[in-house]
């Protein structure tokens, strides 16, 4: 059986799904989704959570310390530090005073925590893209491209690209664009203290901090409905797929026994899932936005217990998911990950055959990973389907936005400035 293609499930244009908010820019939506059935439940759920001071997704409730030292990078791990720093200073030099007012917080401020994926801006951190000349757009977009590896660049604009294809299809270009995204700094661009940049709006969320030479790329939220497209000058664009063959590969390479262990529920919309287990907006992942303090026990089963062949397929899968980091702080990532195997625990809600939607996560003390196949938003499929995906990737444990790295250096900063005499003793 082949997969279904999102073009059976397109709304007819008068459907009041999308009729009732064409003409819409991404400002008068944020109004409008407040009293929509759909996304005002959302963002009064959300509205409860964003203001609590950050802690960092955890196991049990209880942070874990020591595993975040602010130290520089190993040799050859070093994020591409000095690119960063110029390509952001041009940006800023070029922005005028009004703008670089709106799109620079502190290190350490909270709105780092205001990302979110949906089409509606909760939000309105930063710059948005779509508002902004081509070529202050284009400064911000060369941030982007010394920051991330080349498949991560081509992703992120892939997934951009989408957004854009969709609101076409729907006829909803105010709301959904190529460039319908925020953009915000944090911290001085700077070689030696810590600062940062964050992207988000629908389906792409990245959150980059630079610390020395360590870089944190978390939380990461890339996501896309549908996952291809099939006309305009951007035809044959495709997302996602090797992930998806991956993770069904390494479900299908267990023994029955694992598979069963694995398997917290065996249905995407299971009745079995407890009150509160299946989000309106989430699903079934878990780790997304707001969801920065989450308590998220591990479940399934340990990576120890994967025989030989489906370890190595997990590789590749881990390997799929930070492919977004350039070469050095993605070595660096690897390494954190392979060091915490031993604590590292895997699970599965639905099928694997070719055809199956599914939901997984990965979990250890340094990493969250979770995919997860969606019911249509745009589109109308009411029960989860392939061409509609959300992933994400978080760092437990407080550095979540490199903020483990940035509170020890603040902390460094600060005994810095103190005189020697009035340290003390």
């Amino acid at each position: 059986m082949s997969e279904p293609s999102f073009r059976d499930y397109l709304y007819p244009p008068d459907h009041p799904r999308v009729a009732q908010i064409r003409g819409l820019d991404a400002r008068g939506y944020a109004e409008a989704a407040k009293t929509d059935s759909f996304a005002g439940p959302m963002i009064r759920g959300w509205e409860i959570l964003y203001p609590q001071p950050f802690t960092g997704v955890t196991s049990d409730g209880v942070v874990r310390p020591g595993l975040y030292p602010l130290k520089p990078a190993a040799a050859g791990e070093e994020a591409p530090l000095a690119a960063m720093v110029a390509a952001a200073r041009k940006l800023l030099e070029t922005l005028t005073p009004d703008q670089a007012g709106q799109l620079c917080y502190d290190v350490d401020a909270h709105e780092w925590q205001s990302w979110a994926n949906p089409e509606f801006m909760q939000h309105d951190t930063g710059l948005r893209l779509d508002e902004l000349d081509l070529d202050v757009r284009e400064l911000i977009l060369a941030v982007l491209q010394v920051s991330l590896s080349p498949a991560g660049l081509e992703l992120v604009r892939n997934l951009m690209r989408i957004n854009g294809f969709l609101g076409e299809l729907v006829e909803l270009p105010g709301l959904m664009n190529e460039y319908s995204y925020n953009f915000a700094l944090y911290g001085e661009p700077s070689e030696t203290a810590p600062w940062g940049w964050q992207l988000f709006g629908h389906h792409v969320a990245l959150n980059v901090l630079v610390a020395g030479t360590q870089l944190v790329v978390s939380p990461v939220f890339l996501g896309a409905e549908p996952d291809s497209i099939d006309a305009g000058p951007h035809r044959g664009v495709k997302v996602f797929k090797e992930r998806i063959a991956l993770a069904r590969r390494l479900m299908a390479s267990l023994p029955r026994p694992l598979q069963d262990k694995a398997t917290v529920f065996a249905h995407m919309q299971d009745p079995a899932m407890p009150e509160g287990r299946l989000h309106p907006g989430d699903e079934r992942h878990l780790a997304g936005c707001f969801q920065d303090n989450r308590v998220i026990p591990y479940e399934g089963i340990p990576v120890s217990a994967m025989p030989a062949a489906a370890r190595t397929i997990l590789d590749e899968l881990v390997e799929d998911f930070i492919a977004l980091l350039p070469d050095g702080p993605r070595m660096a990532r690897r390494r954190e990950i392979v060091a915490h195997w031993d604590e590292t625990w895997f699970c599965w809600i639905g099928g694997w055959e070719a055809e199956d939607a599914f939901y997984f996560r990965l979990q250890s003390p340094v990493l969250i990973m979770e995919l997860d196949h969606h019911t249509g938003v745009f589109l109308s499929n009411d029960t989860p389907a392939p061409f509609h995906m959300h992933t994400v990737m978080r760092t437990p444990n407080g550095n979540d936005y490199g903020r483990a790295l940035v509170g020890q250096a603040l902390r460094v900063a600060d005994r810095a400035a103190v005189p020697e005499t009035s340290r003390p003793r």
